[in-house]
């Protein structure tokens, strides 16, 4: 399979919080899935904490047998954090806590100088660096000028398009952006909203690497069992048609 899949266990996360108990456990969650054959486990450690938390990080730092990426935000106490659990990727995000989930890319242009200053700060750790950022030609130029190593493409407004015209657009924006990074040398993720009926025509993009997807293997895993529904998600990108 060329491209990986990152398990994003932060809706296990969700539903243990909503009791404020200690289940079910993200950590055991990420060890199915890497069973089932994820290559990557990824969290988004939020500053509010609204699902996972410091303990979630410290012991998937011990346990995860493939790749932690750390999904975060640009800010200097969660770079402290990254410094301290060494995830072996760290994906900075845009971050509002009034949003239910990351809304859109980092805007690396206007950023430029604040996020150049963080990627050297992670890479003097020896931690690889990739931007969330949007489809964007632009975007893709000024990650490339913060000198991240990777970029993760936002997949939102491709997922949510409601017909068939503005899908397609959407999906060649995905197609130039992959195309421009993989150009420029930085490695191509994409992820947000990705699901059973949609990752097909993103699996096929020979330039991304790396899939994040999380709720909907996690709302599928609710009805069919986590390493099933894992199993069923590699299945589809392994054979895009």
């Amino acid at each position: 399979m060329a491209q990986r899949l990152g398990v994003n266990v932060d809706h296990v996360a969700t539903l243990r919080q909503a009791r404020k108990v200690s289940y079910p456990d993200p950590v055991t969650a990420a060890m199915l899935a890497e069973l089932a054959g994820a290559e990557q486990i990824t969290i988004h450690l939020r500053e509010d904490r609204r699902h996972i938390q410091d303990r979630d990080l410290r012991i998937l730092r011990d346990t995860v047998q493939t790749v932690l990426n750390l999904e975060m935000a640009a800010s200097a106490e969660m770079v402290k954090i990254a410094y301290e659990f060494k995830p072996d990727t760290v994906t900075l995000v845009p971050e509002r806590r009034e949003e239910l989930t990351t809304e859109g890319g980092l805007d690396a242009s206007t950023q430029r100088d604040q996020l150049t200053k963080l990627i050297k700060n992670l890479k003097d750790g020896d931690i690889v660096v990739s931007l969330f950022i949007d489809p964007d030609l632009d975007q893709i130029r000024a990650s490339h000028r913060c000198n991240a190593d990777r970029v993760e493409l936002h997949t939102g407004r491709y997922c949510e398009a409601r017909n068939e015209k503005d899908r397609q657009k959407e999906l060649s924006r995905i197609v130039d952006a992959a195309k421009a990074a993989a150009k420029l040398g930085l490695g191509v993720a994409a992820g947000h909203g990705l699901n059973y009926e949609n990752v097909r025509p993103i699996a096929r993009i020979k330039e991304i690497d790396e899939l994040n997807i999380g709720h909907a293997i996690v709302a599928r895993a609710v009805l069919v069992g986590l390493e099933r529904a894992v199993r069923e998600m590699i299945q589809l990108m392994q054979h895009p048609g």
